[in-house]
């Protein structure tokens, strides 16, 4: 069972926990057109890797690109998409390769429970 953050309590739990990094699993397209977590302004390392493009295509090189990103399977991965579904697939798919995730509920964008990291006025770039 994957542990669930809303990203309000992102911060907190980042504070509690100084082995995390942020990966967001989101398209080039949502990057450029959302806009992007910025985690460095309160200490969490983030990277960028898409699980699937904006055709709904999966990206059959994740697991490779998450290697050559060097995380340590010491350290806990944030993931997180526009809403929490893709970031949710990521982390059942990296836990499997025993990594330690944490799914952020909520994305980027929000979902119909919360507002997400954008509306939560965490720092974006």
């Amino acid at each position: 069972m994957i542990k669930q953050l809303p990203s309000k309590e992102i911060k907190e739990y980042v504070k509690n926990n100084p082995k995390c990094v942020l990966l967001d699993v989101r398209t080039e397209e949502e990057w450029t057109t959302d806009g992007r977590p910025d985690g460095e302004k309160f200490g969490l390392k983030t990277y960028f890797l898409s699980i699937q493009f904006a055709d709904k295509s999966l990206n059959e090189n994740f697991e490779k690109e998450l290697s050559n990103l060097n995380i340590g399977q010491d350290q806990e991965i944030l993931t997180m998409c526009m809403g929490g579904v893709r970031s949710q697939a990521a982390a059942e798919l990296l836990t499997k390769k025993n990594y330690k995730c944490v799914n952020i509920s909520d994305g980027f964008l929000g979902n119909y429970e919360n507002a997400g990291w954008k509306g939560n006025s965490l720092p974006c770039k």
